[in-house]
């Protein structure tokens, strides 16, 4: 059974529980479907083992969540032995967290995309398993495109274009909360995912390159976030600049969009029983821009175990319950959340539940990187300044040109004292 946790300590607010009667805690999913898959995991590895485990709500923004995980492993706090970690996080928790491999085996990630485990892999040490990967995607409404007679973009100016008809034509149908698209607009790493997006697809670069070198300050670079500026008001709501994927997606689901970029977990919850978009929905590569091609963020998230952990050996134990191939699987059909097991998107059981994921292998398998690893320590400081500046272009306050060259000189001055 899962039980409720005694909120005994409350940071970044949000309560963390000790583990009281159980014996292990984790932390894996905010909110919705990943928190009711993770519950379901975890009831299984009970059952099985015979073992207890708290679920610890944490923040749903990752930016929030990092902190909170950073501020309990600052303190060498037990309180959570599993974590979910993003993608771009293993360098900067490495030293906080177990070598899977020393604990687990030296087997203990085959079967895995090489490029994940090698990402999770710092100093010579795996301190996470890959859980689930992910990449952007545009989600659009099939028959209202079949209704305006208008192809499935491929630039993000054909996008724009189409946006703009749909919802006119849909507002003059007496749809007054229609818009023609949604992202994920906060200041917080979202926004980091869908900035390089714009900028890798037009051309400009991925902020820092693989040898560190600083490249935002750019034309490109610049015009890709001037083109997303002009959406909001347009055919964005200006309430997206404060959107998450859940509002975005919320926002979507209930019909009052004709576009949407997300993450593919948005796919099984589009195709719910209780979505006002089921069977109307659309995946596709996201659009590009005139000189570029398209271009999606590699995200993805990992379990880990604290080094702080009472019982590494059970949290190992949990996380490779939790990675493995009849749960990835089971993930997958019921939730759409891509594995991380190359032989999965063979599968004919996952291909009838979620389609696209054949069809866009390609686009998960070669995701544009966030550069954490070129900036090693320093990448929280890096998209911190990154997702500000993209989104004080969004926000009107300055321009792309200004924004690029402002984010050159902050990220040189980072750079200066070291990556």
């Amino acid at each position: 059974m899962i039980r409720q946790l005694i909120p005994l300590v409350a940071l970044a607010g949000v309560a963390v529980g000790q583990a009281h009667a159980a014996d292990l805690t984790i932390s894996c999913g905010a909110v919705g479907a990943e928190l009711t898959l993770c519950k379901e995991g975890v009831a299984a590895w009970e059952e099985k083992t015979g073992h207890s485990v708290d679920v610890v709500s944490t923040p749903n923004s990752s930016t929030e969540r990092l902190s909170l995980y950073q501020q309990i492993l600052s303190a060498q706090s037990g309180d959570i032995d599993v974590m979910q970690i993003d993608v771009v996080w293993p360098g900067l928790l490495a030293n906080h967290l177990v070598d899977l491999r020393e604990v687990g085996g030296k087997d203990i990630a085959d079967g895995h995309f090489q490029t994940i485990v090698d990402n999770n892999t710092v100093d010579g040490r795996l301190v996470a398993m890959p859980w689930f990967t992910d990449a952007g995607v545009l989600y659009y409404r099939k028959d209202l495109l079949d209704k305006y007679e208008r192809e499935v973009p491929e630039t993000w100016q054909q996008m724009t274009a189409t946006a703009e008809v749909i919802q006119q034509g849909e507002r003059k149908a007496g749809k007054d909360g229609m818009w023609g698209y949604v992202f994920q607009g906060r200041a917080y790493e979202g926004l980091t995912c869908n900035a390089l997006e714009w900028v890798a697809s037009y051309g400009g670069g991925s902020i820092v390159d693989d040898q560190g070198e600083i490249t935002i300050d750019n034309p490109r670079a610049a015009a890709a976030l001037d083109q997303a500026a002009e959406w909001i008001g347009n055919i964005s709501p200006k309430g997206v600049l404060n959107y998450t994927e859940e509002e975005a997606r919320g926002v979507f689901q209930s019909g009052n969009a004709v576009f949407m970029r997300n993450w593919p977990y948005a796919w099984a919850l589009a195709q719910s029983e209780s979505s006002d978009v089921r069977g109307k929905v659309g995946v596709t590569m996201l659009p590009h821009g005139p000189k570029g091609s398209s271009a999606a963020t590699l995200g993805g998230w990992n379990l880990a175990v604290s080094k702080y952990s009472k019982h590494p050996e059970l949290a190992v134990d949990l996380v490779e319950f939790l990675t493995s191939e009849a749960e990835q699987k089971r993930r997958a059909i019921q939730g759409a959340y891509n594995p991380t097991i190359k032989s999965l998107y063979q599968d004919e059981d996952v291909l009838a539940a979620v389609p696209f994921f054949g069809k866009l292998y390609d686009t998960f398998t070669n995701a544009v990187a966030r550069p954490s690893a070129p900036t090693g320590a320093k990448y929280g400081r890096v998209s911190n300044a990154f997702f500000n500046a993209a989104h004080n272009v969004l926000s009107g306050s300055t321009n792309g040109t200004q924004a690029v060259a402002q984010l050159q000189d902050e990220l040189e001055r980072m750079k200066r004292r070291r990556w």
